[in-house]
């Protein structure tokens, strides 16, 4: 772990709680490029009636447009959740130098709880990984967004 993967994991966990404050899954990203922070967002596809509106490609979508480059090379996403099958392939796609995510996804978790995309050797790009940052504040988030929902 890298000293400032807290402090963008702390942003991250506050792009999740603006999530919850739509009533939308609490997730949160941002990417960092040269310790500054070029994306940000929040799960949306329900307010935003787009079912791509992860919270990774969200991120993803504002920092290619604010560097006018579809490609993201050197760069850290920091998430609050391990990435889906589709956001793991954004990841790649978009050359993402490193994913940082803090809770576990057992279900359809597509980094290392089930798919493991990074891992497959037709992959392209590779992606260094750091699970588990923040993990329990970022699980937390969830579980009590869930307990209320029920």
């Amino acid at each position: 772990m890298k000293p400032a993967d807290i402090d963008f994991m702390r942003l991250a966990l506050a792009e999740a709680h603006l999530a919850a404050e739509l009533g939308e899954v609490p997730v949160g990203a941002v990417l960092v490029h040269q310790g500054r922070v070029i994306g940000k967002g929040f799960n949306q596809p329900i307010s935003s009636n787009d079912p791509s509106a992860h919270a990774e490609m969200v991120a993803l979508r504002q920092a290619a447009l604010a560097q006018s480059n579809y490609r993201l090379p050197d760069t850290t996403l920091y998430v609050t959740l391990e990435p889906c099958t589709m956001c793991a392939g954004l990841l790649i796609h978009s050359r993402v130098s490193r994913l940082v995510f803090g809770a576990s996804e057992p279900r359809a978790g597509a980094v290392i709880s089930r798919a493991q995309i990074f891992d497959q050797p037709w992959m392209n790009h590779r992606i260094e990984v750091e699970g588990g940052v923040l993990a329990e504040e970022c699980g937390e988030v969830l579980r009590a967004f869930f307990k209320g929902r029920r």
